[in-house]
């Protein structure tokens, strides 16, 4: 029987709004027979996801997803089967959660002025299990309170790049962000090229120590996936994909909508 794998999922435990139980409920029902769970700087949903898929078989793959500045430009790693006890990875999302936190507490201060002025920093982490919280958080606080109607007003009004209640996310370098990964036990991927769209970065990162392309991605042509195939040819990459569900986060995607070729898993295990 073919099989197939989502490798870009997210939980509750950073900006989704799906419990890991949940993401393996609706990933039995597609179809899937493995996925990866890529929360945003934490690890805290591997380890429910797993629990939540013993009695299944449903195979869960550790993942995660840093973002890294480069020369201006956002660009997001993959890490997967890195080692969840120890490695300088461990040391890092915990100072990156710290960062998120104090984030959104500049965000919401220089809210007060705009007359967003009820907004506490406890009712927007409470939306998220971990301390990996984040401007969606707060953009779905502002909706609930009746500031904004909908998810992107928030942004374009207050929390977007040239809104006024934006406080730039500190973010290290894709090189690092790969460092990091590898010293970690884990396998460095740059996720969603086409979305980033910073494809002369690639060759550096090959040589720095990435390892793959996430060339799936939803709501892209087979001529993009193909193009990206090539990329990854020629830098020896080995190829990845998944859906990046958010749960209703994001309503342009679902667990699913991606399903990768098991056998992608398999040219990935053999690089651990």
């Amino acid at each position: 029987m073919t099989k197939f794998a989502d490798l870009h999922i997210h939980t509750h435990y950073s900006d989704s709004t799906s419990s890991p139980q949940e993401v393996v409920e609706e990933s039995l029902r597609s179809g899937l027979s493995c996925i990866a769970i890529t929360d945003h700087d934490t690890l805290e949903g591997i380890m429910p996801a797993q629990e939540a898929a013993q009695a299944y078989d449903l195979e869960i793959i550790p993942g995660v997803e840093l973002s890294a500045d480069a020369d201006g430009s956002d660009l997001h790693i993959l890490g997967y089967y890195m080692d969840l006890q120890s490695g300088p990875l461990l040391a890092m999302l915990k100072q990156a959660q710290t960062t998120r936190v104090c984030r959104i507490q500049e965000m919401i201060s220089k809210l007060k002025p705009l007359g967003v002025d009820d907004i506490e920093l406890n009712e927007v982490r409470a939306l998220t299990q971990s301390d990996s919280v984040g401007r969606l958080h707060l953009a779905t606080i502002l909706k609930e309170k009746g500031f904004v109607s909908n998810l992107r007003e928030a942004f374009d009004k207050y929390l977007g790049e040239d809104s006024p209640a934006y406080v730039p996310k500190h973010k290290i370098s894709p090189v690092e962000a790969i460092r990091l990964i590898r010293q970690s036990g884990g396998i460095a991927v740059l996720a969603h090229p086409m979305v980033t769209n910073k494809d002369e970065l690639i060759p550096h990162l090959a040589e720095a120590g990435l390892q793959g392309l996430e060339i799936y991605y939803p709501n892209y042509p087979e001529v993009t996936r193909s193009y990206y195939q090539g990329l990854a040819d020629k830098y020896h990459l080995i190829v990845t994909g998944g859906s990046d569900a958010h749960g209703k986060g994001k309503t342009n995607t679902f667990i699913g909508k991606v399903k990768l070729p098991y056998e992608c898993v398999e040219k990935m295990k053999q690089l651990k």
